[in-house]
């Protein structure tokens, strides 16, 4: 499991990381979301060992990152957000690297990259060169290390990110098929994604959690304005138009048949009801839609600050993989 409890990491004066805690239990797969400098990325870093907490306790499989470092590194497969590859090499080759850096014992790596490479499906190109592969396969090469001495724990932070639609799918389907049997926290710009993944999301704004459970039991408790199909035997034009004109409707559209509309109350619900049959018109269809996890995520952070673009980086990180032998390096935090 990971337990981050009351976490502080700041740099210089900024606060990225504002006592943050939450847990995700064994085999429980979770989504971490947040608008940029939210702090994912260096809470995450810090659960991988990357950077010490200024304050708060950080535990992966029950070790402490500061106090048991080695044990709780051991016990984690860490897919950072720009992943570094050595591009000269083949996959299999620095599969193998890698299982050196992580001190894996010799016998056991053959074993240990043959079941990477057919966990993430790579043993086609296993002899191709790193840097001859579409950014999809080298965002498995990227998952393959991380599973690399088959860890507890997998912290994936934006696993799909510049990858086409076929390409996310597919890394999506592989972060699903390891629910139940790893302890996964991945973070994703991609909202349906991780509706679909995960079985609970942590949602951080300005460093801090500011909601956590199922997406669809945040939705719930939210309140608030909810969504109404709607279907008649009637134009969807004038049904529209209708609905829009209901007191306590916030906005109607046209979707197909259908009639989407946003209303503020249950009251506004029935006003609706009674407005399309006092038209003489028989009510086909007229449900309730949950919000969506973008809507959820939407309304928690004011609104729109998060893109798919190029994220910004709360603790002014570099974007380009650095050297080996630094910070976020194959040698260091690649392979954490």
């Amino acid at each position: 499991m990971i337990e981050v409890a009351h976490l502080v990491k700041t740099f210089g004066d900024l606060a990225a990381v504002d006592d943050v805690s939450f847990r995700v239990e064994p085999g429980e797969c979770v989504g971490f979301l947040g608008p940029n400098g939210a702090g994912k990325t260096t809470t995450m870093r810090t659960i991988a060992g990357i950077f010490p907490p200024t304050s708060g306790t950080v535990r992966v499989a029950g070790h402490d990152v500061v106090r048991e470092p080695d044990a709780a590194r051991r016990a984690l497969g860490y897919f950072p957000e720009h992943a570094p590859f050595y591009p000269e090499l083949t996959v299999e080759e620095y599969l193998v690297f890698v299982a050196r850096a992580k001190r894996l014992p010799r016998a056991a790596r053959p074993h240990t990259v043959a079941r990477a490479l057919a966990a993430c499906d790579l043993g086609a190109v296993r002899r191709r060169l790193v840097g001859t592969l579409s950014k999809g396969f080298r965002q498995r090469v990227g998952l393959a290390q991380a599973l690399l001495g088959d860890p507890e724990v997998l912290v994936l932070d934006e696993p799909t990110a510049g990858l086409d639609p076929t390409q996310k799918r597919e890394i999506a389907d592989l972060v699903l098929s390891l629910r139940g049997r790893r302890t996964v926290l991945f973070s994703s710009h991609v909202l349906p994604e991780v509706a679909q993944v995960a079985q609970r999301v942590v949602i951080v704004d300005r460093g801090r959690v500011v909601a956590e459970d199922a997406a669809d039991a945040l939705a719930s408790r939210l309140g608030g304005s909810s969504t109404l199909r709607l279907r008649a035997d009637a134009p969807a034009d004038a049904l529209c138009g209708v609905a829009a004109a209901v007191p306590g409707v916030l906005r109607a559209a046209v979707e197909g048949e259908r009639v989407r509309v946003e209303i503020a109350d249950e009251e506004a619900r029935a006003a609706v009801s009674r407005a399309v049959t006092a038209r003489g018109w028989t009510i086909l269809e007229l449900a309730g839609e949950a919000p969506t996890l973008e809507e959820v995520f939407l309304r928690l952070v004011g609104g729109g600050r998060e893109t798919a673009g190029t994220p910004a980086r709360e603790d002014g990180a570099r974007l380009d993989p650095p050297p080996a032998g630094t910070e976020g390096s194959p040698g260091r935090g690649g392979v954490a």
